[in-house]
């Protein structure tokens, strides 16, 4: 029997307060929706089927990558009334598995037990208990301990209001089953909606079996219907990021305060220290150790570097034993060789700098190519923008940049060049010299300083 998932993403979440669909909202940098089809694509569905409605065209565009069949809700009227848009694209030979796009951090392991109970026949829901149920649907047992029913909240007693065990929303059942149930629900209730829920009274009706399976961890179950709701899913998926990374051998200084958004990966004795965040994918060497409130994005970390405090680096590499920081910046298509040093307050651009060389202090360096062992002085300056057009600055091996020096691109510096402090660089240097571009000093006798009237 082949396997269907139904998503459903066309909820408008009025409680996030938002223009964004409310599937859209990010968990760690992605769409909660991505979450989801991943979960689906990890169970190797034949199809999957994403219902949408409000914001459906921005839901489509941002997903446009992957490979589903969209289904139009025009009408939000209720989730059984989103199964009926999908199941015309469905056989009746398939097995139909229902999600939901806000409940994004679900393990396809979880699932698996749902699959195989349709598989055979039966109705099969994801169950939790809760010690607050307030807002769930109950779960319904006979005096067998066999699921009858479930009741939402609104509609409940008192009696079943007193139950623990709760609906996830999520479900799996046989397609040809599933649509006739489908075909005979309605919408009898607080609000006029057709519950997807309401198939479990008619499975027991019909003699069918309806089994419950429990996830690994009750958050599996957890949607998002707020921001509230959104940071707390947040902090529960950077912590399994985290304990994955220090299962992995690398030291997080605080597993609270470490944010991945993307694909972080890790060589041997990797540290991270506090409020660290990982953007994109990120690759980081053996021994590599990251100070406190860094932001790396995109990038590639060779062994043995060392990035101090408050360091951002974009879409760069960086070579083997590199020092950076700290409050260097990096910006994207940087290429640092090995044991190069940026100092604090260095910002880097589109420059690619050879093995052994130092920016210390106070620096700009765009669209350069330094070369060997090169000495950068404190505040230098590439001048690389004309206004229109960016120019490359070329400097050779061995050069010594001496401080409070620009670089007026093009321009080229020979190797073994010295650069006197407080020189404009416009012309080409050649190789081996020194230059100096200084206005005399002059000292002159009787001057006075201007002041302010009455002073």
């Amino acid at each position: 029997m082949g396997l269907h998932v139904v998503i459903l993403a066309a909820g408008k979440g009025t409680r996030m307060r938002s223009d964004k669909p409310k599937v859209l909202h990010e968990i760690a940098g992605k769409p909660m929706l991505h979450y989801v089809i991943e979960t689906a694509q990890a169970l190797h569905a034949d199809q999957i089927h994403v219902v949408h409605g409000h914001g459906g065209d921005q839901v489509k565009q941002v997903s446009a990558d992957y490979p589903v069949n969209w289904v139009e809700q025009a009408q939000q009227k209720g989730t059984g009334h989103a199964v009926q848009q999908a199941m015309p694209h469905v056989p009746d030979n398939a097995g139909v598995l229902v999600l939901y796009g806000d409940v994004p951090l679900t393990q396809s392991a979880s699932l698996q037990p749902l699959i195989d109970a349709a598989n055979e026949g039966d109705l099969a829901l994801l169950t939790s208990v809760l010690d607050d149920a307030t807002g769930y649907g109950r779960i319904v047992r006979n005096a067998n301990d066999l699921v009858r029913a479930i009741v939402e909240h609104k509609d409940a007693a008192d009696d079943e209001l007193a139950i623990r065990e709760i609906n996830t929303g999520m479900l799996a059942a046989p397609a040809g089953r599933l649509r006739d149930w489908l075909s005979r629900i309605n919408d009898d209730n607080a609000q006029g909606e057709l519950y997807l829920t309401d198939i479990v009274g008619l499975a027991v009706a019909d003699g069918v079996a309806v089994q419950a399976a429990h996830p690994q961890h009750a958050w599996e179950g957890d949607g998002v219907n707020s921001r509230q709701d959104q940071a707390r899913l947040e902090r529960i998926f950077q912590g399994l990021l985290a304990d994955q990374l220090m299962a992995d051998g690398v030291t997080v200084a605080d597993p609270a305060r470490l944010d991945i958004r993307g694909n972080l990966r890790c060589g041997r004795d990797v540290f991270l220290d506090v409020n660290t965040l990982f953007l994109g994918d990120v690759e980081l060497g053996d021994g590599v150790s990251i100070g406190p409130n860094t932001i790396i994005d995109n990038c590639r970390v060779a062994d043995g570097v060392h990035i101090r405090e408050n360091c951002v680096l974009e879409k760069s590499i960086i070579g083997k034993d590199c020092t950076i920081g700290p409050f260097s910046r990096v910006r994207p298509e940087s290429d640092l060789a090995a044991n190069v040093h940026l100092g604090n307050f260095v910002e880097l651009k589109k420059a690619k700098v050879a093995e052994g060389s130092k920016i210390n202090h106070l620096s700009y360096v765009g669209d350069s190519i330094v070369g060997r062992d090169v000495n950068i002085g404190a505040g230098t300056i590439t001048c690389n923008y004309d206004g229109a057009n960016k120019h490359l600055t070329e400097i050779g091996d061995d050069v010594f940049v001496g401080s409070d020096t620009q670089l007026v691109a093009p321009v080229k510096v020979g190797k073994g060049v010295t650069i006197g402090a407080g020189t404009t660089v416009t012309r080409d240097i050649p190789d081996d010299l020194l230059c100096i571009s200084r206005v005399p000093q002059k000292h002159i006798k009787g001057w006075q300083r201007p002041r302010k009237k009455g002073n």
